[in-house]
């Protein structure tokens, strides 16, 4: 019993550190951004809290009512950098494009409308050194062939592990 015990707990305890030494994640809430209310899956690419990673999310709306609906897709993804000297404050870089997916079912209309743009993020990111609530607020300017919005931005919750 006591050897079965001691197995179990050697082996609990090793998959925590295991864990512990992989490549930093966050998923969040992010209102504002590239992906205007939407939810992001953020890695780091090497076994660090900090350095070059990456996001992905998707987000969106619909409106409607009795005369039909209207909705639009947003598929953000980046690659970005963040440092920090303190393990909790952090500075973040990055760059990419979002997917955009419009339509429009209102009326006697059936349209669809598939674009994209491009975006530079530039926030400041409050997380823990482990596992723990994460917080970020960017500017995000957003623009493609069409048009240029330099003071975007966009705020986030959610948890680090």
């Amino acid at each position: 019993m006591k050897k079965s015990l001691l197995i179990i707990s050697s082996v609990l305890l090793l998959s925590r550190l295991c864990a512990a030494q992989g490549p930093a994640k966050a998923l969040f809430f992010e209102l504002g951004g590239p992906g205007l209310a939407s939810l992001n899956y953020d890695m780091r690419f090497g076994n660090t809290e900090k350095g070059l990673g990456g996001r992905i999310g998707v987000g969106g709306f619909s409106l409607g009512g009795d005369n039909g609906r209207a909705t639009a897709l947003f598929i953000p993804a980046a690659i970005n950098y963040i440092m920090s000297k303190d393990e909790k404050n952090y500075l973040e870089l990055g760059a990419g494009i979002t997917a955009v997916t419009l339509s429009d079912n209102s009326f006697d209309r059936k349209d669809n409308f598939r674009s994209s743009f491009y975006h530079v993020d530039i926030a400041y990111r409050l997380q823990p050194k482990d596992d723990g609530f994460f917080f970020r607020a960017a500017i995000t300017p957003i623009f493609n062939k069409h048009f240029f919005w330099p003071y975007y931005a966009g705020l986030s919750i959610g948890y680090k592990f």
